[in-house]
This record gives C-alpha cells, structure tokens and sequence, in this order.
C-alpha cells in the first residue's frame, strides 16, 4: 500500500485497506518512506516535527540513520497523509486545500487547520470540517 496515493483517504478506505494501514503502522514508517510523504505534503520537517512530538534534533538523528518511526509517530503520519489526501479529493485541487489548511477558519474557532495536527482530536476535528465542507455545509 502506497500512502502517497490519493486513494488513500478517510473518504476511500475500506476493511482491507485499512487491515493494511494498521499493519504498516505497526511495522512503523521508514525515515525514507516519510520523506516522499513531507514532499507530497503541504508542511515542512519542522512542522511535522511539531506534529509527531519530536524535536528536529531527532528528526535529523531519524534521518542520518534511516530510522523506523515508532507505531505511535507512524499512526501520525499515517492519520495526516490520509487527511491530507481526503482534502485534496474535497477541495479537488491541492492548492486550494493548501491555501484552506493555512488560513484561519471560523468554523475551528479562529484557529487554522494545520495548527490543530498535533493531536488525534484535533485531526479529527479538521476531518469532522472537511466532511462539513464536502457536503457542502458551511458555518
């Protein structure tokens, strides 16, 4: 399973797939796999960083030494790389979903969405909107 592809997403998932997304997790994603995810993403290492808890610091010892992240960041990773997926599908162009991610929405209380990626409720929270937005229902 290739989390980069768009097909990947909380709108597209089914049981098997998903079986799949929690054996990659458990394995744990490749330092290298994670850099094709950071360049299809529109957030840079040091945001990612912030996401998975980590200090840069690490994120480069992760990268000297190609390291598997932990179930824990790879769930992370995984849970953003389907979010993101599932709101280029919703806003149907990755720039726009890029520009949505980082403006200030009314709906999330003033607070732009990737601002709100470094923890589950807030992923599900950003999620919950994108949902919102796909059927076309607006605060």
């Amino acid at each position: 399973m290739i989390l980069n592809d768009p097909a990947v997403s909380y709108g597209s998932v089914d049981d098997r797939s998903i079986l799949s997304i929690i054996d990659m997790v458990r394995k744990g994603v490749r330092y290298t796999h994670f850099l094709q995810i950071v360049k299809n993403s529109p957030f840079k290492i040091n945001e990612w960083s912030s996401f998975l808890h980590l200090s840069e610091r690490t994120m480069q010892r992760y990268e000297t030494e190609n390291t598997v992240f932990d179930s824990i960041q790879s769930e992370k990773i995984v849970q953003i790389t389907m979010l993101n997926n599932f709101g280029v599908e919703v806003f149907g162009d990755r720039e726009k979903f890029n520009s949505w991610m980082e403006s200030k929405s009314i709906a999330l209380g003033g607070i732009m969405p990737k601002e709100l990626l470094d923890n589950n409720f807030g992923i599900e929270l950003v999620k919950d909107e994108l949902g919102r937005i796909e059927h076309g229902i607006l605060a």
